[in-house]
Order: structure tokens, then sequence, then C-alpha cells
């Protein structure tokens, strides 16, 4: 009887461990005794995480076969990667989709020698030359200790106040290949940010970014395309140069009064320059925009369109060019400039005017042909007593002249009057002349009834201009005796 007994214990026993079994490989509970019904595996702690397998990207690539929902953590890109067996191919987790290849994250307390090993082998261990075509994302406060060469890659932080990058001596920024630098700011206290010579091929780019704290901001040259956009400075100690650009673009650049030095300035040649909004905020001591060099120059155009310049010495926004400017105002002819707090100049406001006036009882003497009509003959010879005034993209150069100097056709309204004394009675006729040719629909009629008679006529007329076309005052006798008439007075205006 104590022997069946025993067997049947046994069995009982045998029978409860298979059980137990069972529920244990059915359900895990790690840091809990009651692991959640739906999961195979129940890890719980608030004090310790879990530790998936970690790989740099080659060793996560070269796993053989690697199994459907096989996950990992690349040490590489910094992300969680699963494999997705019926795409083949590794999935990161925290995007939904396939990662860009070529794209690395820097964060702040990196040891930049470790995250940038291969960037500083191709800089020769004097700088960090970054990979082409290749996205460098900033993540937090990074401390440069050697250059950077952008070489064609894009550096970018996701939020500009808090994605910064720093260096304390030297060039941030040094090479002669362009790139793309974005949401950051960037700070060299004891240290230039640019020192970038590019060719006619290369594009630099740099928007959304903070420039602050700086030495010196320096130079950029060379570039076919250079574009800054939606760039703030502030408590630079010396601001930026550009050089010999094809197409420089400024877009919204915020220059701050606790800049220092010159804010901009443009040297050497450029195909075009476009620098439209923003403001600049220009200290007493500072300059806020410099195209005095003698070597500036502007092949097609140049456009200066709604920035504000403010500040308390009006002399210090703009430092004119030294040749090719007019009396009171700051660009040549190759400039079209709308801002606030500076004068506008363009071809749409080009105006000149002049005033030949002599005492009472002279004047200029006019003489024709024996012909009636007369031949027409230009009023103006010698030295008159002729006032030119108010010359905006308007020159003289001969009596009684006005050429324009702008680059642009328009259409000029031109007016004026004259006086004049026939020597008999007689008839005459005064025209508007363009290039030595009087334009003979504005032609307008006067007669003197008698001797010495005093004739006056107004002036009108419009024409077409390029540059270098001039205008002049042109008269004929129609009929009446010969001699010459006397112009004592005489006035043009061309707007």
């Amino acid at each position: 009887m104590t022997s069946k007994i025993t067997l049947t214990a046994l069995k009982l026993c045998f029978i409860g461990l298979l059980l137990t079994s069972s529920e244990s490989l059915a359900q895990i509970g790690i840091g809990t005794t009651s692991p959640s019904p739906s999961s195979i595996l129940d890890v719980s702690s608030t004090t310790q995480g879990f530790l998936t397998p970690r790989m740099t990207t080659a060793q996560r690539t070269a796993i053989t076969s690697p199994a459907d929902g096989l996950m990992v953590y690349d040490t590489d890109l910094r992300s969680f990667y699963y494999y997705s067996l019926p795409a083949a191919s590794w999935t990161m987790i925290n995007s939904g989709g396939t990662p860009r290849v070529n794209f690395k994250r820097i964060r702040s307390g990196d040891n930049l020698a470790v995250v940038l090993a291969s960037e500083l082998t191709a800089g020769g261990g004097a700088k960090y030359m970054l990979a082409s075509n290749t996205l460098y994302e900033i993540n937090g406060q990074i401390t440069f200790n050697l250059p950077v060469d952008l070489n064609n890659a894009y550096l970018s932080g996701l939020d500009a106040n808090d994605d910064i990058i720093v260096k304390t001596s030297g060039f941030l920024f040094s090479g002669s290949t362009g790139g793309s630098i974005r949401n950051l700011t960037i700070t060299t206290p004891g240290a230039t940010v640019f020192n970038l010579t590019g060719s006619a091929t290369q594009t630099l780019l740099v928007r959304d970014c903070i420039i602050a704290n700086s030495s010196s901001i320096g130079t950029i040259s060379g570039y076919g395309l250079t574009f800054f956009s939606i760039v703030n400075y502030s408590g630079n100690t010396n601001g930026i140069t550009y050089n010999n650009i094809g197409q420089l673009l400024l877009s919204n650049q915020a220059w701050f009064s606790n800049n220092s030095g010159t804010y901009e300035k443009f040297t050497g040649t450029f195909n075009l320059i476009q620098k439209q909004g923003g403001f600049s905020n220009v200290a007493a001591t500072a300059i806020g925009l410099d195209v005095s060099a003698s070597n500036l120059s502007i092949t097609s155009d140049a456009v200066l369109e709604s920035v504000v310049f403010t500040g308390p010495v009006p002399a210090g926004f703009v430092q004119p060019y030294t040749a090719g400017s007019y009396p009171g105002y700051n660009f040549n002819n190759s400039w079209n400039v709308r801002s606030a707090g500076i004068p506008t100049e363009s071809d749409a406001n080009a105006a000149g005017d002049f005033a030949m006036d002599y005492p009472v009882g002279n004047g200029l003497s006019v003489g024709f042909n024996t012909s009636n009509p007369s031949n027409i003959v230009k009023i103006g010879s010698g030295t008159p007593p002729t006032v030119y005034s108010n010359l905006f993209r308007f020159t003289t150069d001969d009596v009684n002249r006005l050429r324009y100097a702008g680059k642009k056709k328009r259409i000029f309204q031109i007016s004026g009057a004259i006086s004049f004394q026939v020597p008999a009675a007689g008839t005459y006729i005064v025209f508007i002349a363009k290039n030595g040719t009087p334009i003979s629909q504005y032609k307008i009629y006067g007669r003197g009834a008698a001797t010495n008679d005093i004739v006056v006529l107004p002036l009108n007329a419009s024409a077409e201009m390029v540059t270098n076309d001039y205008i002049e005052v042109f008269v004929q006798r129609f009929s009446g005796s010969t001699g010459n008439i006397i112009v004592p007075n005489m006035t043009l205006t061309i707007r």
C-alpha cells in the first residue's frame, strides 16, 4: 500500500513540475512577480534600463542572416535599428524610415578625435575635413580645437539657441570649397569665423544662424554663389568682407548695435549683389556697409532694398564709393538703392538741370545763315554763366548739355523755358534735341513783332534715353531779317 501511494505522489509531483515549467516558459518576469499576461518577458525597474546589443554600423551590417525583427543600437549613428526581413534592410526605429547613409551626429561632450577620426585623417591632422555631401548634425555645444573644412558638406543644428559651435583661436571655417551651415549659433571669441576662398563653381549657404561674440567674422572670397539668409549678428568686434563673388545674396541680415568695426564690406568684382530686408543698427564708431574699395566693380547690377539703417551717426551707415557717386549720395550707377535711413538711388530717380542766366542787358549770341528757314543751331557756345545742379546719374561734358549716366533705358520728361531778343521782326522755332538731333514733334514757335522784342517760350518734351544719350536746346529762324538773337536766360530740367 505504501509503495502505491509513493508512486502516485511522484506522478503528481512530476505533472506539477511540467505545469510549472510551461507557465515559466509562457511568462517571465524580471524585477516583477506579476509579469503582464500579454508579454513573454516583462522587465520592470525604476532605477535601471534595458540594454540592447551595441555595435558600430560596420558590425551591424556584417551580421550574418539577421532574423526578422532583430534589434541593435548603432553607436556610430546613435540610433536603434531593427532588421526587416521582407525589405531585407535595416530600419532606424526613431525615424520610421531608412536613414541617410551620409549622416553623422556630433554631440556635446563627444571626443572629436574619435567621432571625427576619418575627417581628421582627411585633413592631415591639421583640420577636420568633412565628408562631401554628408550631413553633420550638431547636438548641443561643440568646441572645435582645429579648423573645419566644409568640403561641400552640410553642417546643421536643430535649434540655433541650443546647438552651438565654438572656437577660441585661429579660424573656425577655413578652406577652398563650399557647403551649407544652418540652424547654429557660431561664436569665436579670440578667433575668426570665416577664412574661405572658393571658386566660381562653388556655393556657400549660411542660413538661420546666429554669429555672436567673435573677434572677427572674417572673409569670404571667390564663390560663384554666396547666400546668407536670416542671420543675426551680435557682439562681434569686426565684421565680414565679401570679395570677388559671382552672385552675392544677403537676405534679412540683422546687425545689432553691440557690433563694432565695419559690419559688411564689399571688395573686388561681383556679377550681382542683392541685399534685401533686415536692419543695420550702426554703433556710433562703426560702419554699417563699406563700398569704398577702389577695386569694387559690379558687372551686372546691385540691389539694396528694404534694409533699415539706424544709429546715432548717420554718416556711418554707409562708407560711400570713392569715385562714381554723386554729392549727398553713396553708390555708383550699378546700384538700385531703396532703404530707410539712406538716400534712394536708382536710374528711376535720375535727374539733372541747368540754368543759364546772364546779367540784365547781356546774353548769349546765337547766329544763323542767311537762308529762311535758316540752319538749326545749338544754343550754347563759349563759356556762358550756366549753373548745373541736382545732377544725379546725369553729367555735363559740353556747354548747356545734360548727359544720362544711368545703366537702364528709361523715358524722361524734359521741361524748361527760354527767352531771347530778336534782331528784327521774325518767327523762330525752338527744339529739344537728343544726341545733336532735334526732336521735331516737340518744336515750339515764337515771334518777335519788332526789333529788340523779347520772346519767351516754354520747353517741353519726353525722350527715351540710354546710357550716354544727351539733351540740348536748338533754335532756327523760320522767317524774318538776318542777324543774331540774344539769349539772356534759359533753363532745362530732366526727370
